[in-house]
Parts: structure tokens; C-alpha cells; sequence
């Protein structure tokens, strides 16, 4: 019976190595993709930071933008309304011409031949 057993295990010995080094294989592939992996999430962190940075400056650049924007508007409106005044005075002008040019023809009509 004793020899029997030793062939037993020889062979459990053998499949133990066998196993072992499949084990030992397997063991040195996931370290390699957890390694990759790491990596690879170092890389996408860097370009978060990257676009982070630049979406920080976008929104800057906007606020600048949207407070020069107002700046235009209300100087525009401003000069709409000194536009609109100085049309008006105008407009007066032109009526108080136009009355005086109408009362100096209704008052003297020979005065104009």
C-alpha cells in the first residue's frame, strides 16, 4: 500500500506545482492590468484636471463677457434716448419754424411778392 501512495503523491505534487505556477501566471497577468488600469486612471485624472482648468477659464471668460454685454446695453440705451431727446428738440424747432413761416404769410401776403 505504501507505494501506491507515494505515486499519489508524487502526482498531487506535480498538479500542486502545475497549479502553482498557473496560480504564479495568473497572479503576474492581474498585476500587470491592475497596473495598466492604475495608469490608465492617472491618465484620466490628469485630463479631468486639464479640462477642469479650462472649463474654470470658459466660465471666467463668460462672466467677463455677460458684464461687458451689459455695459453695451445700457450704454446703448443711453444713447437712444439722448438721440430720441435730440429728435424731439428738433422736431420742436422744426414746428416752431414752420409756425413762424406760417404766421408771417397769413399776417403780410403783399410783403412776400
Amino acid at each position: 500500500m505504501a507505494p501506491t501512495m507515494a505515486i499519489a503523491d508524487s502526482k498531487s505534487t506535480a498538479t500542486t506545482k502545475k497549479e502553482e505556477e498557473e496560480f504564479r501566471k495568473r497572479n503576474q497577468e492581474l498585476e500587470k492590468e491592475l497596473k495598466e488600469s492604475r495608469e490608465r486612471e492617472e491618465q484620466m485624472r490628469n485630463e479631468l484636471q486639464k479640462i477642469l482648468e479650462r472649463l474654470r477659464v470658459a466660465e471666467e471668460a463668460e462672466e467677463r463677457l455677460c458684464f461687458q454685454l451689459g455695459e453695451l446695453e445700457a450704454e446703448s440705451v443711453n444713447q437712444a434716448r439722448a438721440y430720441n431727446a435730440h429728435i424731439l428738440s428738433l422736431m420742436n424747432q422744426l414746428s416752431k419754424a414752420n409756425a413762424l413761416v406760417i404766421n408771417h404769410r397769413n399776417a403780410d401776403p403783399i410783403s412776400i411778392l
